[in-house]
C-alpha cells in the first residue's frame, strides 16, 4: 500500500519525526554539543543558542557548520509545543541562518554537510510560509535540483521532500514552475522510492494549482503510467487519491494524455473504479477525466468506458454525488448511450441495472420506487439535452428566413 504524506502543517512535523528519533540515538551514544542534553532552555538562553548558531554557520570551519546545523534540529524539536516552535524557526530566520544553509547544499560540500543542512532547512520550512519563501528566495532550487539528480537515494528522498514542503507556499509556485522541477519530478515519479513517487505528485499537485504563470507544463506520456499505477496501489478516497485524480484530469485535456491513460493497462478501469469507491473529490475528477476521453472522440472512447463497467458507478453517481459531479455523470450516461444500434444498451437492460443499482441503495422493497425515480431523471435530462440540440439546429435556419 502506497505510504501517504499528505505535508500540511502537522504532517511536516511527522515527516521529521524519523530522523529526529535517529538522531536520539545518535545522541545517547555520544555527542558533545551543548544543546543536546537536559531540559529545553529557557527563552534568554535559547536567543544565545540561536546566536551562537548563526555565529557558526556564518564564520565556523566546515566541521562548525555541520554541527550548527545539527543544533537547529535539536533545538526546533526540544521545543515543548507548536508555539516555541514556531518561536525557535522565526528566531533562526531572523539570525541569518537561511543563506549559509542554502550554501551548503552545493557540490562543493562533502553529501555529510548537504544532508545535515537539508534536514535543518526542512525543520526550519516545516509550519512557516515564511521561512519557505526565504528559502526559495536565498536561491535553494538549483542545488535541490542538483539533490534530486544525485545518486544517493537517500539524498534524492530528502529533496523530493523538501520540494513538497516548499512548493506548498503559494509564492513559491511560479518560481518552481519555471525551473527544471516539474520534468524532474516526473523522473522520480518513475523511478524514485515509494515515499518519493508519492511526495512527487503532491509536489506536482501544488504546482498545478499556482494562480500565477507559468502554468505547469507535464510530458502526459512520462507521467501518466506512474500516477495510473500509485492509483491503483491507493485507496481511492484518500487525499492521495484525490491529488492524483486532478492531475489525470488535467492530463486529459490532451490528445497526448487521453492516449496515455488508455495506453496504460488497466488506465480507464482504475478511473471507473475511483467513481466507484473514491470521494466526492476524486469521484468529481475520476468522471471529469472519463468525461473528456468521451468527448473528445465517441467513437474512440466510449466502448473501452463500457467494457471496464462504468455504468453502475456512474448511476450512483447521479444519486450520490456532488451537484458538479451529478452533471457529469449524466452527461457521460448520455454519451455512453448515444452510440450505434447495435452498441446501444435495450431498454430491459438499462431497467435491470438501474433496478440492480436501486435495491443495493434502498433495499429491495424500494428498489422500484427508486429505480423509477432515476430513469425518470435520466429521461428528463435526456430530454432537455435534445431540445437544446433541437433549438441549436433550429437558430442557423430562423436567421437565414429573416
Amino acid at each position: 500500500m502506497v505510504l501517504e504524506r499528505e505535508m500540511n502543517e502537522d504532517d511536516e512535523e511527522a515527516m521529521l519525526k524519523t530522523q529526529a528519533e535517529e538522531e536520539e540515538e545518535e545522541e545517547d551514544s555520544s555527542s558533545t554539543s551543548s544543546t543536546s542534553k537536559g531540559t529545553p532552555p529557557s527563552p534568554w538562553c535559547r536567543k544565545m543558542m540561536v546566536d551562537d548558531v548563526a555565529r557558526r554557520l556564518n564564520h565556523g570551519d566546515l566541521r562548525a557548520k555541520i554541527e550548527a546545523a545539527r543544533d537547529i534540529r535539536r533545538l526546533v524539536r526540544k521545543s515543548t509545543n507548536p508555539n516555541s516552535k514556531s518561536a525557535v524557526r522565526c528566531h533562526f530566520a531572523a539570525a541569518g541562518v537561511i543563506e549559509p544553509l542554502v550554501s551548503m547544499l552545493h557540490s562543493p560540500f562533502p553529501l555529510a554537510a548537504r544532508e545535515t543542512a537539508l534536514l535543518a532547512l526542512l525543520n526550519l520550512a516545516a509550519r512557516n510560509q515564511r521561512n519557505k519563501i526565504r528559502i526559495v528566495t536565498a536561491g535553494s532550487i538549483p542545488p535541490l535540483m542538483e539533490l534530486l539528480k544525485h545518486q544517493n537515494s537517500h539524498l534524492r528522498e530528502l529533496a523530493a521532500a523538501a520540494i513538497l514542503s516548499l512548493s506548498s507556499a503559494e509564492s513559491n509556485k511560479s518560481t518552481l514552475a519555471s525551473s527544471c522541477a516539474p520534468n524532474l519530478l516526473s523522473q522520480v515519479l518513475c523511478s524514485g522510492s515509494v515515499q518519493a513517487r508519492v511526495d512527487a505528485v503532491t509536489s506536482l499537485y501544488n504546482l498545478s494549482t499556482s494562480e500565477h504563470e507559468p502554468k505547469l507544463v507535464l510530458d502526459a506520456k512520462a507521467v501518466v503510467p506512474p500516477l495510473i499505477s500509485l492509483l491503483k496501489e491507493c485507496k481511492k478516497y484518500s487525499k492521495f487519491a484525490e491529488k492524483t485524480t486532478f492531475l489525470l484530469e488535467i492530463l486529459s485535456g490532451s490528445e497526448q494524455g487521453r492516449g496515455a491513460i488508455t495506453n496504460v493497462d488497466g488506465g480507464i478501469l482504475a478511473l471507473v473504479e475511483t467513481v466507484e469507491d473514491g470521494s466526492s473529490i476524486s469521484m468529481f475528477h475520476a468522471v471529469g477525466a472519463l468525461l473528456s476521453l468521451c468527448q473528445s472522440s465517441r467513437d474512440k472512447y466510449r466502448e473501452l468506458i463500457l467494457r471496464e463497467g462504468a455504468i453502475p458507478g456512474l448511476l450512483r453517481l447521479t444519486a450520490e454525488g456532488t451537484s458538479s459531479a451529478r452533471d457529469k455523470a449524466r452527461t457521460l450516461l448520455d454519451l455512453l448511450r448515444d452510440s450505434p444500434k447495435e452498441k446501444v444498451l435495450t431498454s430491459s437492460e438499462l431497467e435491470r441495472i438501474v433496478y440492480d443499482f436501486a435495491a443495493q441503495i434502498d433495499g429491495t422493497d424500494k428498489a422500484v420506487e427508486t429505480a423509477k425515480r432515476l430513469l425518470q431523471d435520466m429521461v428528463q435530462k435526456s430530454v432537455e439535452l435534445n431540445t437544446s440540440r433541437t433549438k441549436s439546429r433550429a437558430s442557423p435556419r430562423t436567421a437565414a428566413i429573416v
